[in-house]
């Protein structure tokens, strides 16, 4: 598979560092042609420890280096970062923005022109292919650019193009959602050992049943609901221990969290 050309990540954290080992480890993108800054020397050491590409503090060096930007700062911080590099981004430059909550018209008041933008929620498990990806299309961008994001997202797991109303949501919902089913399978490890199993069994036992149970229900195209019936038998184990997840108000719970998520990425971008 062929390199898409000089990738440059303004702004080197966890998500950068993750995005940036996939795509080199896909071949979408050389060692010799990416770059990284970042203004804390911690986020530079450790994205060049996953990577094996070298980061520094100069963001106007990047953007001079590179084609394809990836704005990769937490959403306060994206005024500065912008303000600074606004005169060395031209036409050439495709920006793609992972920052949560910002809207692809407050990116473009922050520069000048009419940059070719587009905006993208993925979430941490690129790193392991299995990405769920929202993407949304700013006026000014190419088709060819349309196609580079597609061919990087879903080179990672899955990407949707969606109208940008809806990326607050996907935020919300595959954006912090990993973070929702660690808790789900740590809290499945802790039953085990509850009940008598090894901690490492139990936890290797949790996580393969979502995974499984995800696949189940991306491969067979079935509603969940239909799923968990066939799981289900009449005066059984699971519905025993579904009546628990309802008096417990589990999804009530996790449809909480994914709208406090979304309305704290709407939050994020005012």
């Amino acid at each position: 598979m062929s390199a898409i050309g000089t990738v440059g990540f303004l702004g080197a954290g966890q998500m950068a560092g993750s995005l940036a080992k996939a795509w080199l480890s896909a071949g979408l993108i050389a060692p010799g042609q990416c770059r990284a800054s970042d203004p804390y020397a911690e986020a530079r050491t450790r994205f060049q420890q996953t990577t094996g590409v070298a980061a520094s503090g100069d963001n106007v060096s990047v953007v001079r280096d590179c084609d394809i930007l990836i704005l990769a700062v937490k959403p306060q911080s994206m005024p500065a970062l912008l303000n600074e590099v606004r005169a060395e981004i031209g036409s050439r430059h495709l920006l793609v923005s992972i920052a949560a909550g910002l809207s692809i018209a407050k990116l473009t008041e922050m520069l000048t022109g009419t940059p070719r933008l587009i905006r993208v929620m993925p979430n941490t498990p690129c790193l392991v292919g299995s990405s769920a990806t929202g993407y949304a299309i700013g006026p000014a961008a190419l088709p060819e650019d349309t196609a580079v994001v597609e061919r990087l997202f879903n080179a990672v797991g899955t990407a949707f193009k969606l109208p940008e109303s809806s990326l607050d949501a996907v935020t919300g919902l595959s954006g912090s959602g990993p973070a929702f089913v660690y808790v789900m399978i740590e809290a499945l490890s802790d039953g085990g050992v509850r009940m008598g199993l090894p901690r490492d069994v139990a936890t290797a036992l949790a996580a393969q049943t979502v995974l499984g149970s995800a696949r189940m229900v991306l491969e067979t195209g079935k509603h969940p609901a239909v799923l968990k019936d066939t799981v289900a038998s009449p005066g059984g184990t699971t519905i025993a221990g579904l009546h628990a997840l309802e008096q417990g108000g589990f999804r009530a719970a996790i449809i909480d969290a994914v709208q406090a998520a979304t309305q704290r990425s709407i939050e994020l971008g005012k």
